[in-house]
């Protein structure tokens, strides 16, 4: 299948959900919807199991929850899906580094199918934080910074099967939203489940990081290790799937580059190049965009060959062209 080589990124400056989020939701659900029911309608937790289980664990979440709902014109199938609990399994690729120093600075790749992006930049208070980030499952995030100057960032961790939990795009979003520092965060991804196994990159303002290994079941584990790729620490326990993704070969190229101790241009650029930026699009691992946060700032840059795309809290809404598949861009 061949794909344009251009994509349209949109910016919602939305504080509450309202009118904007309502027209995502019509524009993606049937889409959404079909995933979500994939395997079947009892395949997915009753209503009230899910709902219970948002309560219980995201209570903060709840009300704009509630408010997403009613936007659906109650619509039950998407009051169960927008609680992210089980879910279908999903499995993006990624890369990520955080890179210390007074300006600290998040870069990830996010390496997937294009079809399956949403194509959005989100920038709300929903309980009152102020957050910008790259959405994903409707209201989820895949990476983030909230005004306290945290950032998060997922990469799919490489480990088959699922288990009983939330979708990662929703606990980044609940993390942002609930925590202001690396310690606060990490305490909150030690009590929250999770249905598959995901490394997530943390920064603060003040230059702290850690990664921590979620999955189904089992203890969260923190890592100083601020280069990331699909596997857990440095060595593969799926050395298969490992192998299918180069992500030994990518994680290397991150930790050389931590090494050289780049500045914010010098990071981006370097995730723009091969090993890092993967252009195998058709089979779900090709860079979608490049993003690196900067929490002293307060400002994330949308990166593609030939583009880039500056944002902050309080950026207009607005739209970007995207080229993200470039002549002498790196090799499959």
């Amino acid at each position: 299948m061949t794909h344009p080589d251009t994509l349209t990124f949109h910016l919602i400056d939305e504080p509450e959900p309202g009118p904007r989020w309502q027209a995502l939701f019509a524009a993606l659900w049937p889409g959404y919807r079909a995933w979500y029911l994939q395997d079947g309608d009892a395949a997915r937790p009753g209503p009230e199991h899910a709902r219970a289980a948002l309560r219980r664990h995201m209570p903060e979440l709840v009300p704009t929850w509630s408010a997403l709902v009613d936007l659906t014109s109650g619509d039950p199938v998407a009051a169960r899906m927008l609680t992210l609990w089980d879910p279908p399994r999903f499995l993006p690729g990624c890369a990520q580094v955080a890179v210390p120093g007074p300006d600290p600075i998040l870069v990830r790749n996010y390496d997937y199918h294009p079809d399956l992006c949403e194509r959005v930049v989100y920038s709300s208070r929903f309980t009152g934080r102020q957050i910008i980030g790259t959405g994903d499952c409707l209201w989820g995030l895949l990476d983030g910074m909230n005004e306290d100057g945290l950032v998060a960032s997922l990469t799919f961790a490489g480990e088959a099967g699922s288990g009983t939990g939330f979708g990662i795009p929703l606990v980044i979003r609940y993390v942002l939203e609930t925590a202001g520092t690396v310690a606060e965060a990490v305490a909150v991804l030690r009590r929250i489940p999770v249905h598959m196994a995901y490394n997530i990159t943390l920064l603060d303002r003040s230059g702290e990081r850690r990664t921590v290994l979620v999955r189904p079941g089992a203890p969260a584990e923190v890592f100083e290790l601020a280069a990331v790729t699909n596997h857990r620490g440095t060595t593969p326990r799926d050395p298969a799937h490992a192998a299918r993704f180069r992500s030994v070969e990518r994680q290397r190229a991150l930790l050389s580059l931590l090494a050289a101790a780049p500045g914010p241009a010098a990071a981006v650029d370097a995730f723009l190049r091969s090993p890092l930026y993967n252009t195998e699009f058709d089979r779900g691992f090709g860079t979608i965009y490049t993003a690196a946060y900067r929490p002293a700032v307060g400002t994330v840059e949308y990166a593609w060959p030939g583009s880039r795309w500056t944002l902050g809290f309080d950026s207009p809404a607005g739209t970007h062209e995207a080229r993200y598949r470039a002549t002498g861009a790196a090799a499959a």
